[in-house]
């Protein structure tokens, strides 16, 4: 009866999950929010600079301005618009979703003026009169909240004062405009009737001359009013200008097409890898897909729950997120297998399989999540977001992939009716009974023909032959630098029917905006790509997008960045690499040992230089993306590295005393081995992912899918061939020095531990 009642608790929990998301799940979706290059919109980096000299950008400066131009997006309706302070001087805005992108632009880079005005609009005072920071929220003496103010001329206050209070009631109002209009210099003291877009924000009464700097304004304010009426003040009256460095703007039609082809490329590649768990795993696959469906929705959740913004780069994230939660289950099926082939039954190859694979598993992604989060720490905007996601993947892993996998295939392996190794994808044949005292090193695998050890020069030779060839062709070739690490303007033009590179540049040349440098891409030819050296300003972005617009019938993608900004993303991408190195080194010295880091090291260093040469010799264009793909590439090639240490590890101290070399070459080639199906599998599960990316997915992440895909072959090859075979030429080294054993310690015999129950 217990037996049958796991089989019933599988079910219903199964039951219960699917129920849960089923119902849900259209909701979960509705709730994601999509940053701009899925939806359309624009985004702007200001550079906040003073205009009067020896003013500083201070924090409350920022905050500020922030709350200003926060005022000023609430008059296009945008919904939970993305204002952040960057740095010491530095504002990043994004608009998701909008319409109106060219008012939206005017209105973000005016100058607020701050204006007091008579019942008759001429102008009393204005921002410059207010004291910088001289607007405050508090309370009255009758614990009301009002507004107080801090003057600059006490004489000049009590004169407007005299003059709004000769008016009368109820003509004796001092009202408050906050100006909007783009390059307009503070209005004088005489009568100016307020243009347009000014907007009305607070009337006083005036009963009395006030001959001080300290004004209060009292109304029926609520204390959050009055908090942001003193940040609207104070920001009016700031002497700054905004300078943009760094913009892109995503058509609508541009968006809903990326997202489109991006999340049925998700979805093709998610499919082919169900199949493949299915059919190669059995059981363990069936598994899987159960825990990687509720991975898939426990992300978006999550996502949701911190009001993340979903990108193209996001996207990319969770499908990569799940060929990670792949390799966990991968991980602990191929043990299991181990423990068939040995001869344990199902029961005690399920508890064995599930303890040995745990460290290998844990040690692998703590590595990802390490550059995870250096790319986290290091991105802007979208590649932030992609570091966000993957480490919100990565974190969930650990839930579905090891525990939920665990729990639900343990009941089914507990309830006695899946006693079959067939289940697990093993024939009896195949198997050896207990008594033989086979251990795992001696089982056969599909690559025992392969030497590694033997074969280590050659690899270093074919290494070092790539690392020559490699300076060479970036002497020659140089990298072909997007605007992100450079400066400039990159235009991308949708059309509803093809194009042809010599129509796109003569009209691009009649509207004033000359350019040979046209490539066409797109299945369909309807998409073409330039770039410019120089950054457009917001004029000519304006004049450029309403053209394009006018003749083809859908608004430009244009992103400019200025020369500052290229040099820092550039130098915070090193700084990335090297950080997410010098961590993974340290940490796997801690865990390993030393050599076994530097092993790592070296391949990966291996892997980011093959990546660089491949796209300098295919001309394609190297973006901030590349860097999101290379910290994944990292993350990637060190979770091979690490199951592979982990293995020798685990059969250097179950064999005992290793007294040669070739006692220690065995061991490593065993082990390689060993990990060599785990790797194939983990590789080709991914990379059908990624080759759906590139062939189905938005053009915006072509070059970032190729990147993967290169990392994802070049990763597995320096694992085995490259970290492994450096580890154990350092450790020959060692040998030969101190003639001494690798390891001494009381030999155990294989296969002798007993499951625990």
């Amino acid at each position: 009866m217990k037996l049958v009642n796991r089989i019933i608790t599988f079910v219903l929990v199964v039951a219960l999950l699917f129920t849960g998301m089923g119902t849900t799940v259209e909701k979960v979706l509705n709730d994601v929010k999509l940053g701009l290059d899925l939806q359309g919109g624009f985004e702007v980096l200001y550079e906040v600079e003073s205009l009067v000299d020896g003013q500083k950008i201070t924090p409350q400066v920022l905050t500020d301005t922030t709350t200003a131009l926060n005022g000023r997006i609430n008059e296009f309706g945008v919904s939970e618009p993305s204002i952040q302070v960057e740095g010491e001087d530095r504002i990043r805005v994004q608009l998701a979703g909008l319409d109106d992108q060219s008012s939206a632009r005017e209105l973000l880079s005016s100058t607020a003026n701050l204006t007091f005005r008579d019942v008759n609009d001429n102008i009393l005072l204005d921002g410059t009169d207010l004291k910088e920071g001289g607007a405050n929220a508090s309370f009255d003496q009758q614990n009301l909240p009002i507004v107080t103010l801090t003057l600059k001329d006490a004489a000049k206050f009590a004169e407007v004062t005299q003059k709004v209070m000769s008016m009368g009631a109820p003509n004796n109002l001092l009202v408050v405009w906050l100006d909007f209009e783009e390059g307009v210099d503070s209005y004088a003291a005489e009568s100016q009737k307020p243009p347009a877009d000014q907007k009305f924000q607070s009337a006083a009464s005036v009963t009395q001359v006030l001959n001080t700097t300290d004004v209060m304004i009292s109304g029926n304010f609520t204390v959050d009013e009055t908090k942001q009426f003193a940040s609207v003040l104070n920001a009016g009256s700031l002497p700054v200008k905004l300078t943009e460095i760094f913009s892109t703007s995503v058509g609508a039609q541009f968006g809903a097409d990326a997202l489109k082809d991006t999340v049925f490329a998700g979805i093709v590649g998610v499919l082919l890898i169900f199949i493949f768990m299915l059919l190669y795993y059995r059981l363990p696959g069936f598994i899987s897909i159960i825990t990687l469906s509720v991975f898939t929705y426990l992300v978006l959740i999550v996502f949701n729950g911190i009001n993340a913004v979903l990108t193209l780069p996001g996207i990319a994230a969770i499908v990569l997120g799940i060929g990670m939660a792949v390799d966990a289950n991968i991980l602990t099926a191929e043990r299991i297998r181990e423990e068939l082939r040995v001869g344990h039954t199902v029961k005690d190859a399920f508890k064995l399989g599930s303890k040995s694979s745990l460290t290998a598993i844990i040690d692998a992604q703590l590595t990802t999540l390490l550059a995870a989060v250096v790319l986290f720490y290091f991105g802007t905007s979208s590649v932030k977001g992609f570091a966000t996601t993957l480490i919100i993947s990565i974190l969930l892993s650990f839930v579905t992939a090891v525990w939920g996998s665990r729990m639900l295939q343990g009941l089914l392996v507990n309830s006695g009716y899946f006693n079959n190794p067939a289940w697990f994808g093993i024939s009896k044949s195949k198997q050896h009974n207990l008594e033989e005292g086979i251990t795992s090193l001696d089982l056969t695998t599909k690559f025992d023909k392969m030497n590694f050890v033997e074969n280590r020069k050659k690899f270093y030779a074919l290494s070092t032959i790539i690392l020559v060839a490699g300076i060479i062709v970036l002497g020659v070739f140089k990298l072909n630098l997007g605007i992100d690490f450079s400066q400039g303007t990159r235009v991308e033009i949708g059309a509803e029917q093809a194009l042809t590179k010599q129509e796109v540049v003569d009209y691009l040349d009649e509207i004033g905006f000359a350019n040979e440098d046209v490539v066409i891409s797109g299945d369909d030819q309807k998409t073409a790509v330039t770039r410019y050296k120089d950054d457009f300003s917001q004029q000519e972005v304006l004049d450029f997008k309403a053209a394009i617009s006018e003749k083809y019938g859908q608004e430009p993608s244009l992103s400019t960045v200025s020369a500052t900004v290229g040099k820092e993303l550039a130098a915070n991408a090193i700084k990335a690499l090297a950080f997410a190195a010098l961590g993974i080194i340290i940490y796997v010295a801690i865990r390993f040992e030393w050599r076994m880091g530097l092993g790592a090291i070296i391949s990966l260093l291996h892997d980011v230089f093959f990546i660089v040469v491949i796209f300098s010799m295919l001309r394609l264009e190297v973006d901030i993306t590349f860097i999101a793909a290379v910290l994944t590439i990292v993350g990637y090639s060190i979770n091979d590295t690490i199951v592979t240490f982990d293995r020798i590890r685990e059969n250097i101290d179950r064999a005992g005393v290793i007294t040669s070399k070739q006692d220690l070459a065995l061991i490593v080639n065993k082990s390689l081995r060993q990990t060599m199906g785990r790797s194939v599998n983990t590789v080709l599960t991914v990379i059908v992912v990624v080759v759906a990316l590139i062939f189905l997915g938005a053009p915006s992440i072509q070059n970032f899918s190729i990147a993967l895909l290169i990392g994802l072959v070049t990763g597995m090859y320096s694992s085995i061939c490259i970290a492994a075979q450096v580890w154990y030429s350092l450790k020959v080294r060692e040998m030969n020095k101190k003639g001494t054993t690798v390891v001494k310690k009381e030999k155990k015999q294989w296969g002798s531990d007993e499951p625990q129950v």
